[in-house]
């Protein structure tokens, strides 16, 4: 009976941790605009502090899948909540010192332990379900529960930060901030004080070193497969299209050289953006069963490709009145991207482990590795908005969304590298 419990009480913190993936990794946006107004940053400077967090992932992507193998669910989910923990209160201390260098720092460390949650959260969540489809449903719930975080985090920021000035500062999300560290403390304490299965920890000591030694070996038997080179390739730049959007479009619409709108109303839209998402993924998740990932891939990443070229051509002065702020239309189509992003790692996954069978598993592992997409693309977008501007800066991600394109049509097809 106490296990049952502890075990509703794991599969309750978890659901809380998957969100916290958002809600940790969606604070980068708004603190981009923060690091410009406190910290004098430009468009790319800003862009800095998310890719420090999704840097992170390159750094300790496939040594997160090892320390899950050898050291278990229970021992890495702590590590990545007391490593999280760390990372937003450096985050903190960011605006307490007035320091950039200590902003990048947090921003990094917290990718740390973002990458580890991620690494350990579906898993656990598939044994704390008992596997199976219970397993597959936990997640999910889980999953719906990350995208609703995402939503909820760019629009709570916003109304916090209020008006775009001088004055505005990293202290001013310390509600955000305080919040996350406080979900981390229980969730290191409700982990600790719960048993939970290790079944691959089991199995991994019944084999002893043998998986160890055909680490490389392995690596290299799943890069001989070219629907998967290309397809992390794709993964890669899919992260960086899905942050690229909205992270450039808040400090687009906030820019008293942009738009001039309020971080309240820009937040919401951006949350906005989040929640389209969430509604892409439950649909894809009815029609997945009845279109292939090749066509269901191919036809969001033309549709994309179209709503960011409606909103980088559209005329600026066709607006509306939106929250109070007059909004061009043209933001409209940015935020229906949300649409198109939403299926596109599902989509691209299944594409690139085709006919991988025993390699399936390293190539999450490689997958992992490249979510450092999320980072790299929208920095080589920030400097590009610098010289060329805000809308000029999307070529950068419709070049990344023609690749998703041709990998769905052909790259994705299965043949040995």
């Amino acid at each position: 009976m106490n296990n049952k419990k502890g075990n509703v009480l794991a599969i309750a913190i978890m659901f809380f941790l998957f969100a916290m993936i958002s809600f940790v990794t969606g604070l980068q946006n708004p603190m981009g605009i923060i690091a410009k107004a406190q910290f004098g940053a430009t468009n790319f400077m800003s862009q800095l502090g998310n890719a420090a967090n999704f840097i992170a992932y390159a750094f300790l992507g496939l040594p997160a899948g090892f320390l899950l193998k050898g050291k278990g669910y229970k021992f890495t989910a702590l590590a990545a909540v007391t490593v999280g923990f760390v990372g937003v209160g450096i985050s903190y201390l960011s605006g307490v010192f007035g320091s950039f260098v200590v902003y990048l720092l947090g921003a990094f460390v917290s990718g740390f332990s973002m990458c580890m949650l991620n690494t350990v959260v579906n898993p656990m969540l598939n044994t704390l379900g008992g596997g199976g489809n219970k397993g597959n449903q936990l997640i999910q719930f889980a999953g719906s529960l990350n995208s609703l975080a995402a939503t909820i985090v760019p629009t709570l920021a916003g109304y916090l930060i209020g008006e775009v000035t001088a004055q505005t500062q990293v202290a001013d999300v310390n509600l955000a901030l305080f919040i996350a560290m406080a979900i981390f403390a229980l969730a290191f304490v409700i982990i600790f004080f719960s048993e939970i299965p290790e079944p691959e920890l089991e199995a991994a000591k019944a084999e002893g070193a043998k998986k160890q030694e055909g680490t490389m070996d392995s690596i290299k038997g799943a890069l001989s497969h070219r629907n998967l080179v290309f397809g992390i390739i794709a993964i890669f730049f899919y992260v960086g299209v899905e942050v690229g959007i909205p992270n450039v479009a808040n400090l687009y619409m906030t820019d008293v050289n942009g738009l001039n709108i309020a971080a309240g109303a820009a937040g919401t839209l951006v949350g906005a953006y989040w929640f389209l998402m969430l509604i892409g993924r439950l649909v894809g998740g009815v029609v997945g069963g009845k279109v292939s990932s090749r066509v269901m891939m191919a036809a969001v990443s033309a549709v994309a490709i179209f709503f960011l070229l409606c909103a980088m051509f559209l005329p600026k002065d066709i607006t509306m009145t939106l929250l109070g702020a007059t909004v061009p239309v043209s933001i409209l189509f940015f935020v229906l991207c949300g649409l198109c992003t939403s299926v596109m790692w599902g989509a691209i996954f299944n594409l690139a482990v085709e006919g991988l069978g025993k390699y399936t598993s390293i190539a999450s592992g490689l997958f992992m590795v490249m979510v450092c997409g999320g980072g790299i693309l929208p920095l080589v977008q920030g400097a590009v908005a610098d010289f060329a501007g805000y809308v000029n800066s999307y070529w950068v991600l419709v070049v990344a969304l023609a690749y998703m394109f041709w990998f769905a049509v052909s790259g994705s097809k299965v043949k040995k590298a």
